[in-house]
């Protein structure tokens, strides 16, 4: 029989261990949060007259850490159901009940004698067979087995997630020379299957891969902007997206990590290396003066950067003091927004002359050669570096992508007439007359990682246009990808669905309609409706309209199946188009809502039918036909432009259905769908048959309008956004026609239209658009 993991312990209720035990209940695995019980009472539980000896008291730790779940942003619970999956307890009372767990997840402080004393407690209580871990950021594993049982060392390894623990894609699982290997194999693919990581195996080493790395990168980062004197915001103006790393840069991103915590994975690197190296692990004066102060960053409210009023202030290095931001502006910088991607780009910025050139050359070169003079001490492959610092840091490019991508030749001839020493592995590399270092690189692909790059390389694109391609991706079943600007819905991609279901309904047996871009899909194109509708040309908003609804319904209707693969944001009509698909398989972080009040209109295709028909079915499955409470919910859903914060909370709020998948692995969410297209054609997928659909009428029109009423007498809602209820009401409820009335789909889709024409046409509504495409946020008129 298989190995399975039905429930699972964490030790340590603080940020990690907290995080970890939260993820484990996204993914539906009850779990125990243990701690230490306390040594002394609460002056709450000394008024209360408790005792050390009352079990409210001994499990407190852990209970107020469970309670805090509910607080945290980002939040750790992908919904708030899942939290009766986490119960809470003590080390010393709930010891026993280790041995009911198939994983025991120790996350306590980070020192090796306390966490060795906790493992050799576990030894005693574990059943045979239990896996055990530490998730530590560097703290030797085999180190903390010494003196375990032959069974316990079989089990035991490192987990070190990345926190928070269900936003970071890295888990890096660290065996010992004990570790069975059947264990190894089983929890990387747990770990990817089942918690959704991007997994990757590291030695033994200080700090593993990703904070050796990332450590290394940062504090070099720190280095030259002492001594080539820029300031903390023009060093984040340029290691940021620029040159494919996260927003946050570098200084934004220490303020968010916390700069004690940075220090403590700093020392831990320095204490365990020798020589040069153990230099630069240094912190230079300015960051202990910080830590002196307290300036830990975003926790505490001050770091490298202060944020007062509206205004964000950068920290000056040399006076302490906090002052205007500065970015940094070079003809370089200039040059490199033409470039036409991002190997471009890096090589028009770091071979540069300028101040820009000398900053990025001088922190990008050291980051790669440290990264190639240890890569074979910290990993069994340089694709797991590369791996681990694109799922932990957020790089767009690894470092030996980094470097395949400003050239090899060029950069080893620049970095060898400055003096340095290239590693002997990629010398030879270089000299066996390999260009790059993944050229005739033989990299395993899983097969359950779909690139819709190397699909259309392999299967070529049936068609495409400006805004869609639709593509062969194998088995008899094609996807149709989205390339728009900004993902947004134009007459280029209704016209692409048309295409897409005529052309799979003749040649293939079944469509996936998902990509791999930022987000699924933010809606319609704003700025055209507006356009149209400053020049009153309504005829040709209502054409476009008319083509989406139409193009909705072929969806619905095509006579094989489509599955809809969202992730990301998938707003408007992007959850439009999702809606009407046969099913729809989510990735765990979909962002799903109908906001089109928002910007002064209610949904145009389909949506507000749809949204009803989902809650007419969910109320359906529970017992209850009742289209008072079906209408309201959507309506209350659509007027307050509810977006889920999760795929589990889109089904909370009716976007998604009990039916629908939900992939945890972002990497796995086109396979999945395509797997769910090939498991509805086996089963017989046969068109929906159209039926009438039973609308609420005048009374649910009127308990609708008196809830909206209520809160613009209340002053919560202006007289705009109740003439937009008005509108929205009227098609929830299907026009003033009698309660239970049965209507067809197209007189929906006929009164949902002229709401959303009428309302476009109106000036505030105009107003709001304008709003969202100069601001990116609602406007409240």
């Amino acid at each position: 029989m298989g190995r399975t993991i039905k429930k699972a312990a964490v030790l340590g209720s603080g940020i990690m261990g907290l995080g970890i035990a939260a993820h484990l209940a996204n993914v539906g695995i009850p779990t125990l949060l243990l701690d230490i019980v306390p040594a002394e009472l609460t002056a709450e539980e000394i008024a209360k007259g408790l005792s050390l000896k009352d079990r409210n008291v001994r499990d407190r730790l852990a209970v107020a850490a469970k309670q805090k779940l509910l607080k945290q942003k980002p939040a750790p619970l992908t919904s708030k159901e899942h939290l009766h999956l986490i119960e809470p307890g003590n080390l010393e009372d709930d010891l026993d009940r280790l041995n009911e767990v198939d994983w025991i997840i120790e996350v306590v402080v980070e020192r090796l004698d306390i966490k060795k004393k906790v493992l050799a407690t576990i030894d005693k209580v574990r059943k045979k067979g239990t896996i055990v871990s530490s998730n530590t950021s560097g703290i030797s594993i085999e180190a903390m087995a010494e003196g375990r049982s032959d069974d316990f060392k079989k089990h035991f390894l490192g987990t070190h997630f990345f926190n928070p623990p269900r936003y970071l894609k890295l888990l890096e699982i660290i065996p010992t020379k004990y570790t069975d290997q059947a264990v190894l194999t089983f929890m990387k693919t747990f770990g990817e299957d089942v918690l959704g990581k991007g997994v990757v195996e590291a030695k033994d080493t200080p700090n593993f891969i990703a904070n050796r790395i990332g450590t290394y990168g940062l504090l070099v980062t720190v280095r030259e902007m002492i001594n080539g004197g820029y300031s903390v915001g023009e060093v984040d103006s340029v290691t940021g997206p620029i040159i494919g790393r996260p927003k946050s840069a570098t200084f934004r991103t220490l303020d968010v990590v916390g700069l004690d915590t940075f220090a403590h994975v700093a020392d831990n690197v320095h204490e365990n290396v020798s020589g040069d190296e153990q230099e630069v692990f240094v912190l230079p004066p300015f960051m202990k003066k910080m830590l002196d102060n307290g300036w830990y960053g975003s926790k505490v409210g001050q770091g490298f950067y202060l944020k007062k009023g509206k205004e964000i202030l950068e920290l000056n290095i040399e006076t302490m003091q906090y002052e205007q931001r500065k970015t940094l502006k070079t003809a370089s910088i200039e040059m490199s927004k033409q470039a036409k991607g991002l190997a471009e780009k890096l090589k028009m910025l770091v071979y540069a002359e300028d101040r820009a050139g000398q900053l990025l050359w001088n922190i990008i070169k050291p980051t790669l050669l440290y990264s190639a003079e240890h890569a074979q001490e910290i990993a069994d492959d340089f694709v797991a570096i590369d791996q681990a610092m694109k799922w932990g840091f957020g790089w767009e490019l690894g470092p030996f992508e980094t470097w395949d991508a400003i050239g090899l030749e060029r950069s080893i001839q620049k970095m060898e007439q400055e003096g340095e020493r290239i590693p002997a592995w990629v010398t030879e590399l270089f000299a066996s007359g390999k260009k790059s270092f993944y050229e005739n690189k033989i990299v395993e692909y899983n097969p359950k990682v779909i690139h819709l790059k190397r699909v259309k390389d392999q299967h070529g694109v049936i068609k495409k246009n400006s805004g869609a391609s639709l593509i062969d991706m194998g088995d008899d079943v094609a996807v149709l990808e989205f390339h728009s600007p900004n993902y947004a819905i134009g007459l280029d991609i209704i016209q692409m669905i048309n295409y897409a279901v005529d052309e799979v309904e003749k040649n293939y047996k079944g469509l996936v309609i998902g990509h791999q871009g930022k987000n699924f899909c933010v809606g319609a194109n704003l700025a055209l409706i507006l356009m149209e509708a400053q020049d009153d040309n309504y005829f040709e908003i209502d054409f476009v309209v008319r083509q989406f609804q139409t193009a909705m319904m072929k969806i619905k209707y095509s006579a094989k199946p489509v599955v809809a693969a969202p992730f990301a944001f998938v707003l408007g009509g992007g959850a439009e188009i999702c809606l009407p698909a046969a099913a729809i398989q989510a990735s765990i972080e979909t962002y799903m809502g109908l906001v089109e009040t928002g910007v002064g209109v209610i949904p145009g295709g389909g949506g507000n039918k749809e949204l009803y028909l989902r809650q007419l079915e969910k109320l359906g499955a529970s017992g209850g036909y009742d289209l008072q409470k079906a209408a309201l919910a959507t309506f209350e859903t659509i007027a307050m432009a509810k977006v889920s914060t999760s795929a589990h909370e889109a089904k909370e709020n009716g976007y998604l259905c009990v039916t629908d998948g939900i992939s945890f692995n972002s990497d796995h969410l086109l396979f999945d769908a395509k797997q769910r297209v090939l498991e509805l054609d086996a089963s017989g997928y046969r068109t929906p048959i159209r039926t009438k659909i039973p609308v609420i009428g005048e009374v649910g029109y009127a308990t609708m309008l008196l809830g909206a009423q209520n809160l613009k007498n209340s002053g919560y809602i202006s007289d705009h956004d109740m003439k937009i209820a008005k509108k929205l009401a009227y098609v929830i409820a299907g026009g003033r026609l009698p309660e239970g009335t049965l209507v067809d789909e197209q007189y929906l889709l006929e009164i949902e239209r002229e709401a959303f024409l009428s309302l476009v046409g109106e000036r505030k509504t105009q107003e709001r658009m304008q709003y969202m495409l100069l601001k990116g946020k609602p406007l409240r008129n």
